[in-house]
């Protein structure tokens, strides 16, 4: 190794470095260890298998080595000369990314891969609403916290959040975590990393997915493209609505737990685009 430049970003305890070898050859590196976050580890394993059986024709860096020694774990990947999209979004780089989304939908669709059902991935997390619901009924939380239009509704999200798994369900593979630092522009391509917690779902899931963190970045008229794009698309808009509102509470639930060993700022994170998913659905819902 000739050099290493670490490459902040994402919310993983572990290293994460550009890497020139001695021969010039370029590489970007990841490695995790059992501490302090014991599940770290299964993530990268997974991401070792999932990116090692995508198609060639993914828009994906090739996994050149994955290495599992003494509870650690370490993946090289192909360097990819490019960059997260700016913060706030810019329009142009906005719509490539969704153009990019759909175009990945199309190519894994259906999955090439074995992958866990979007209800096997998601079930346990995607009780939000309910979980918030049975704490102010025993007491546990006067959930002051929370918006108060959220308050008034509370009862019709839980009602409807339960019908997320039917929903989201399809026979694409997602990538189950789309952001804005899982997205590499280069010149011509958009490439998409860290695919740990990829699913088989509905095409369009990962938008919806995408849409909270693009709304609390500040991208122009987001929720206005989100949703003209995720109606050319052709995804029913019940079915989008009732997987946003699944994902709101996910968020919000998360963001008042006690942070995971290692991520000290996850949670804010979360609150932020729990917040950021509720203003989409009352837009889409219009309920008072």
């Amino acid at each position: 190794m000739e050099s290493a430049v670490t490459q902040t970003g994402g919310f993983s305890p572990g290293v994460a470095a550009r890497v020139r070898l001695v021969d010039g050859r370029r590489v970007f590196v990841k490695a995790v260890g059992p501490e302090p976050n014991p599940e770290a580890p299964d993530l990268h394993r997974a991401e070792a298998r999932i990116t090692a059986a995508l198609p060639t024709a993914a828009p994906v860096p090739p996994l050149l080595m994955a290495l599992d020694l003494e509870g650690w774990v370490v993946l090289a990947f192909e360097d990819v000369d490019g960059k997260m999209p700016a913060q706030p979004w810019q329009l142009d780089e906005f719509h490539r990314v969704l153009a990019a989304a759909a175009e990945l939908s199309v190519l894994l669709d259906p999955s090439p891969i074995e992958a866990p059902t979007i209800a096997d991935r998601f079930g346990e997390n995607f009780q939000g609403w309910r979980r918030l619901s049975a704490a102010s009924a025993e007491g546990a939380d006067d959930l002051a916290w929370l918006d108060p239009w959220a308050r008034r509704n509370l009862g019709r999200l839980a009602d409807r959040e339960a019908a997320w798994i039917a929903a989201a369900a399809g026979s694409a593979l997602i990538h189950g975590d789309l952001r804005a630092d899982n997205v590499l522009l280069t010149d011509h391509h958009v490439m998409v990393v860290d695919w740990p917690w990829a699913a088989v779902g509905a095409p369009w899931f990962d938008i919806v997915a995408m849409g909270p963190s693009v709304i609390m970045q500040g991208a122009p008229d987001a929720m206005n493209l989100l949703d003209q794009h995720l109606f050319a698309r052709g995804a029913d808009p019940e079915e989008v609505t009732t997987v946003l509102i699944a994902m709101a509470g996910f968020f919000l639930h998360h963001s008042v737990q006690a942070p995971p060993p290692g991520l000290p700022t996850v949670r804010a994170f979360q609150r932020a685009q729990g917040e950021a998913a509720l203003l989409w659905v009352r837009e889409r819902t219009h309920w008072r």
